[in-house]
C-alpha cells in the first residue's frame, strides 16, 4: 500500500476505504424467507426493467460510509462519488479507495479523483475481497428485497432509505466491512 501512495500523502493519517456499486431496480432480489418444509412462498415480482445505481464506500475503521444514487454508472458519476468519499475523509488524513477494475474506476481520461484519495484497484476476478459485496448482500436481503416499485423515484427513496439505516449503525458497518488484512500500515 505505501508504494500507491502520492508523495502528498507521507506523513498523513491513512484511511482505508472500499467502493462499489449495484444496481438496484424493479426487478428487485428474491432472498430466501422462512417458509413451511415443502411450500412454495409468494413474493413479488416485476417485468419492468427501471433502475438505479447505488455507489457506496464505508471505512470500517471509522465505521462512516459515502453513497449516492444516480441514474447510470460512468467514469463522471464515479467522479461524484468520490469527490463525496473525498468530503468524509478525516481532517489531515489521506485514503486508500479499494476498488474493483471496472472500466469507468480507471484513471486518466474522464475520471477525476481528489488529492486526498488513492485508488487501489483489487485483483480482478475476486469480488470477495471487496467488502462492499457484502453490504450489497446485507442491503438487498434487509430493505431492498421481495419489493416492487412503481416507478424511478419510489427507487430512489427506496435506495436512500436503505443506505440511511445502515449509516446510522456505525458498529454494523463497521461490522460488515472490516477486514483483517486492510489495515492502513505505514511506517
Amino acid at each position: 500500500m505505501k508504494a500507491a501512495l502520492p508523495p502528498a500523502a507521507q506523513g498523513k493519517p491513512i484511511e482505508v476505504w472500499f467502493q462499489d456499486e449495484a444496481r438496484v431496480g424493479q426487478q428487485g432480489t428474491i432472498t430466501r424467507v422462512w417458509a413451511r418444509r415443502g411450500s412454495r412462498p409468494r413474493a413479488p415480482r416485476d417485468r419492468r426493467h427501471t433502475w438505479a445505481w447505488l455507489f457506496g464506500a464505508a471505512c470500517p475503521a471509522r465505521g462512516v460510509g459515502a453513497a449516492l444514487v444516480l441514474p447510470e454508472v460512468n467514469a463522471e458519476a464515479t467522479g461524484l462519488h468520490l469527490a463525496e468519499i473525498g468530503r468524509r475523509v478525516a481532517s489531515g488524513a489521506h485514503a486508500v479507495v479499494l476498488c474493483d477494475g471496472a472500466g469507468w474506476h480507471q484513471q486518466g481520461g474522464r475520471l477525476v479523483v481528489p488529492d486526498n484519495l488513492t485508488l487501489l484497484p483489487l485483483p480482478p476476478y475476486a469480488p470477495e475481497l471487496n467488502a462492499m459485496e457484502n453490504v450489497w448482500e446485507y442491503l438487498r436481503g434487509n430493505r431492498l428485497s421481495h419489493k416492487v416499485w412503481d416507478a424511478y423515484d419510489a427507487i430512489l427513496d427506496a435506495c436512500c432509505d436503505a443506505w440511511n439505516s445502515l449509516a446510522e449503525e456505525p458498529q454494523r458497518l463497521t461490522s460488515i466491512t472490516n477486514r483483517s488484512w486492510a489495515k492502513a500500515v505505514i511506517e
